[in-house]
């Protein structure tokens, strides 16, 4: 049976819808070419020495993090709708991983890379499962006032992984709090030639990013370390390196685990998902906005899970786009998702020709490159004005913090998760009911405690109702209706403007039912206004027509006061 003409055009635009490349590549202009190959290697500069740091956060090798930079961005560049968001490993992200698998691991390193590889693949399939069930706005659930608490905690919690490396103590301690205290009583053996070339990279990288804002300064800082390291004699005195890094490119492969193992891994996938959808799309809509094209949040998905798909079968761990690596792609002149292409061959070349030159390079630079990072996401101005705005907010983003600390990053995302979906049934639980009085000289109700100099009818109370009408809800707003109502001892008339009421459920028809039957028992008479055609076929369903006034034609509350 022939194929018609159709089913090719129906192919070609899922096609398109699945591989956005195949919409920019047709279009693509000559004279970006320059600025998306110098944008290429200007991120390459950046990600590798950043990606050495955040694998050694992990408690990997420090090949992997650049494998994951190689197989996931140039897959990230086929799938994703992002111009300039470069895919990586984060280091909120690696922190989990670390924390997380080395407890599992006992430090076996062959096997935490395993298991790693792995959670990148399980990654993956939440991400492709998620595109398929079109989930890209439940991230939405989570707020942004969790997520600035959630990210304050995720900033301590790796600086104080990273103390001990930076000044040359013993490390210990399973929270941020312990760590603290492990790193304060072993201050009398810090050991200063590491302590030297730490604060020396701290101080060399907080100077460049301010002087130097839009240059490699993480990459000169690594060429000048490894550089005294190979002349000068302090390998000796106790600096640890991070040693020989596998010359070529990764070796495609499964994970090397069993199947009891995956179930172990599937929170540690669930949470890396989030911290790497919940920061990507974010980063990705920050660029979007600024440079006026829109991206779709369930390809992104897609792209999410194919560039983890990609980081673990080439021996990579999860990652996500990351807002700084993004930043200097943007910022380098990026248009399109072939700056990212450029990148990972430009990183591809330096796992080919330049790892030997890498083994000399000393892990406290490493760890002032991490700290530097971490300390970006804490944002002290964020959570003063949280707290300016909603006293509320402040304190569920200083729980979220918290839980970070207390409970580590895993747990500190879920509990992330679960405090923005608290705080969105509680908000959706009790929604404001207004009550309204009628501006002077006109026919126009509005919100009593807003306005001044209204009138009020006398024993006739109007309430608006912020929200719709559900199981959940409606026995809040009865109960304010019903407590108000009793205050007033004339009360005749209660009028529910229902005009930001589009939605009702059985349960809000029969709330309006009990409602309407408890006034009546008081002498009360319940009138509906405004009411939406959707709603009034729900109490119509409910043979509520021919006893609450107003279903049968949307009228207004003046008219409905008037009659």
């Amino acid at each position: 049976m022939p194929i018609s003409r159709q089913t090719f055009q129906n192919l070609g635009q899922r096609l398109r819808a699945a591989l956005p490349i195949l919409v920019w590549a047709p279009r693509y202009q000559k004279q970006w070419l320059r600025l998306d190959f110098v944008a290429g290697l200007t991120l390459a500069a950046y990600t590798i020495p950043v990606s050495l740091a955040y694998a050694s956060l992990a408690g990997l090798p420090g090949e992997t993090g650049l494998y994951s930079c190689f197989m996931g961005g140039v897959v990230y560049a086929a799938f994703g709708t992002s111009r300039q968001m470069a895919v990586g490993p984060t280091s909120a992200i690696s922190i989990l991983l670390g924390a997380s698998l080395g407890s599992l691991v006992s430090g076996d390193m062959g096997r935490q890379v395993q298991l790693a590889i792995a959670t990148a693949v399980l990654v993956a399939g939440i991400g492709v499962l998620a595109w398929v069930f079109r989930l890209g706005n439940v991230v939405n659930f989570i707020s942004e006032t969790v997520l600035s608490g959630f990210k304050v905690g995720a900033g301590l919690v790796i600086i104080s992984t990273q103390l001990p490396k930076l000044i040359g103590v013993a490390a210990g301690g399973n929270n941020f709090f312990n760590r603290i205290v492990q790193v304060a009583g072993h201050l009398g053996q810090i050991r200063l030639p590491t302590l030297a070339i730490g604060a020396g990279a701290l101080a060399l990288l907080i100077l460049g990013e301010w002087l130097f804002p839009r240059r490699p300064v993480a990459l000169f800082v690594v060429i000048l370390s490894i550089a005294f390291m190979s002349v000068m004699p302090v390998a000796g005195l106790g600096v640890k390196t991070i040693g020989s890094i596998p010359s070529g490119l990764p070796h495609i492969g499964w994970p090397l685990v069993a199947w009891s193992e995956v179930d172990d891994l599937f929170a540690l996938a669930l949470g890396c998902f989030l911290l790497a959808y919940v920061e990507g799309v974010s980063v990705a809509r920050t660029f979007a906005l600024r440079h006026g094209y829109e991206i779709d949040a369930d390809q992104e998905l897609l792209a999410l899970g194919a560039a983890n798909f990609a980081s673990g079968l080439g021996h990579g761990y999860p990652l996500a786009g990351g807002m700084s690596q993004s930043a200097v792609n943007e910022k380098s002149g990026a248009r399109t998702p072939l700056a990212l292409a450029f990148a990972s061959l430009s990183i591809g070349a330096v796992l080919l020709f330049l790892t030997r030159f890498m083994k000399n390079l000393p892990d406290p630079v490493l760890a002032a490159m991490v700290f530097v990072a971490a300390w970006g996401l804490i944002h002290p101005k964020e959570l003063i004005q949280i707290r300016r705005t909603s006293k509320l907010e402040f304190r569920v983003a200083l729980v979220a913090t918290m839980g970070v600390l207390i409970f580590g990053i895993l747990k500190g995302v879920l509990l992330a998760a679960v405090l923005s979906i608290l705080l969105l049934l509680r908000r959706a639980s009790r929604p404001r009911v207004l009550r309204l009085g009628r501006e002077l000289g006109s026919d126009r109700f509005v919100d009593a405690t807003r306005y001044a100099d209204l009138e009020f009818v006398p024993s006739v109370l109007v309430f608006r109702i912020e929200s719709g009408l559900f199981y959940f809800n409606v026995q809040s707003v009865k109960a304010e209706i019903l407590g108000q109502a009793k205050a007033h001892s004339d009360l005749k008339l209660v009028i529910l403007d229902l005009s930001t009421s589009a939605n009702i459920d059985l349960a809000g028809g029969r709330m309006l039912r009990d409602l309407h039957q408890e006034l009546a028992a008081r002498g009360v008479n319940l009138k509906l206004a405004e009411v939406h055609g959707e709603v009034r076929d729900m109490l119509r369903a409910e043979g509520l027509q021919e006893q609450i006034e107003g279903i049968e034609r949307r009228a207004g509350v003046a008219a409905m006061v008037a009659s």
